[in-house]
């Protein structure tokens, strides 16, 4: 069974303005931050964006946090964590700690905030936690997490996903209430969430010591959602924005020359990708659904022509869902698929389509990436109509079954394995586009696997 994706490795492009990357540098110790696009729920477990997840590291906690030069889990909210038999994780919690209005952390709000999401039907990934059966006390500072069958990513999972909630505060006001003001344990608290979409941050000054996140350096964070690149670059060249990310490379680099901005640029673990629809949620005669004009796709677009203009600096194209040194990747037994458009050409005829068809192609990267694949497609005789529109949008419409065709970006929340990205995309949950069973079952039987050589050998791309 194979697994196709169009996939092309992700690059960061950032911009600031100078002096520094970490300090303000005002006399109101604030940083302007400028996202693309706006985050219409800011509590984690109900959005997918990436911008949602940079909220989520300022304001929230997990009993574990990923080491970013190591890729190991470090002690945040969770002193100690062992395993009690293959199905049963235990968590000594840290004593100490506040939640930002004033609330003791305890074992109370893990087993709130974990059992709490397993029957949550509006939780946003819930293959991040379905493979967990429940969570019980088992005194205040320790907690005891049983998955349904063994799951060796377990930890993985915890420390990337799994954010705590306050039980006693959530509660009290109500989930409607909570995700109007809500509360974590972080180093930033949130002080404001405006209709327009701003978010106001400002240092929690009761925040954890020896959290391997460290005390927050500057004194107050506002985050903007700013979908047009050009009024982006306006705003950090006249002052009113300090940083701006996701750049188009020609902009990049004339944004590189002044004197007044600081450019920085480096890989991330994060996949830029085309799904296609297989399984024909949005229609069920689609001619998605025939194999050789998924594969006339693929062979249809450039992807190294687009790593290389879109994101140069690291970006490269990727034939399988996940990167080098994460466990079960395996880049060398992958099927690739070369840019060959006369090749596509064929199998489009052969599938019953020599003079195309129409197909709608939803995106919320900038233009440049749902043009770019417009223009390949229709080379080759498909007439894509581009819907562009917010990330929060496009992720709906995904989980609702109603994207032929979408460019979006994946970054399986830093998981250190190919896990998050096929529980995310072949699994049968709302993100899943091919609906196999085939591979439903294979990725079942690799991650509930406890031995690493089973697990690394079923053969999923």
């Amino acid at each position: 069974m194979r697994i196709k994706n169009l996939i092309v490795g992700a690059a960061l492009a950032a911009l600031v303005t100078t002096p520094t990357l970490v300090l303000a540098g005002k006399a109101n110790d604030t940083l302007n931050i400028i996202l693309r696009d706006a985050i219409p729920v800011v509590d984690p477990y109900y959005n997918t964006q990436s911008a949602g997840t940079i909220v989520m590291t300022h304001v929230w906690d997990t009993l574990l946090e990923l080491d970013p030069d190591t890729w190991k889990p470090k002690p945040a909210l969770a002193l100690e964590w062992k395993r009690i038999d293959d199905r049963t994780l235990e968590f000594k919690l840290r004593p100490g700690v506040k939640f930002h209005n004033g609330d003791t952390f305890s074992a109370d709000d893990v087993v709130y905030t974990f059992n709490t999401i397993l029957t949550d039907k509006k939780v946003t990934t819930p293959s991040n936690y379905n493979w967990m059966e429940a969570t019980e006390k088992v005194d205040a500072m320790t907690v005891r997490v049983r998955s349904k069958k063994p799951f060796p990513a377990a930890i993985e999972y915890i420390t990337g996903t799994m954010p705590i909630w306050p039980k006693a505060y959530r509660e009290r006001v109500g989930e409607a209430e909570y995700a109007k003001k809500p509360v974590g344990t972080g180093p930033y608290r949130i002080t404001a969430l405006e209709s327009t979409g701003e978010i106001r941050m400002e240092r929690f000054a009761d925040y954890y010591a020896g959290s391997p996140k460290g005390r927050a350096a500057i004194k107050s964070l506002v985050f903007r959602a700013v979908p047009d690149q050009t009024a982006q670059i306006a705003e950090l060249i006249t002052g009113k924005a300090d940083w701006i990310q996701e750049v188009d490379a020609n902009q990049f680099q004339n944004l590189a020359k002044m004197p007044n901005v600081q450019t920085l640029r480096a890989e991330v673990r994060r996949l830029v990708y085309l799904n296609i629809a297989a399984g024909g949620r949005d229609n069920p005669t689609s001619p998605l659904r025939n194999v050789k004009v998924r594969q006339a796709i693929v062979h249809a677009i450039d992807r190294k022509s687009m790593a290389e203009q879109f994101m140069p600096g690291g970006s490269r194209v990727l034939d399988i869902v996940c990167f080098d040194g994460q466990f079960g990747c395996n880049p060398a037994i992958a099927k690739r698929y070369d840019y060959d458009p006369k090749k596509a050409k064929a199998l489009l005829a052969e599938a019953g389509f020599p003079n195309g068809f129409d197909i709608e192609l939803y995106s919320y990267l900038t233009p440049t990436w749902g043009g770019a694949v417009q223009n390949y497609l229709r080379a080759v005789g498909i007439n894509a109509k581009i819907q562009q529109l917010q990330a929060a949008a496009v992720i709906q419409a995904a989980r609702q079954g109603k994207t032929p065709l979408a460019v979006a970006t994946w970054g399986g929340f830093g998981i250190n394995e190919v896990s998050p990205y096929l529980q995310y995309f072949f699994t049968g949950t709302p993100f899943d586009q091919a609906l196999d069973k085939d591979v439903q079952a294979l990725v079942e039987a690799g991650g509930a696997s406890s031995d690493p050589e089973i697990r690394a050998t079923i053969d999923l791309l």
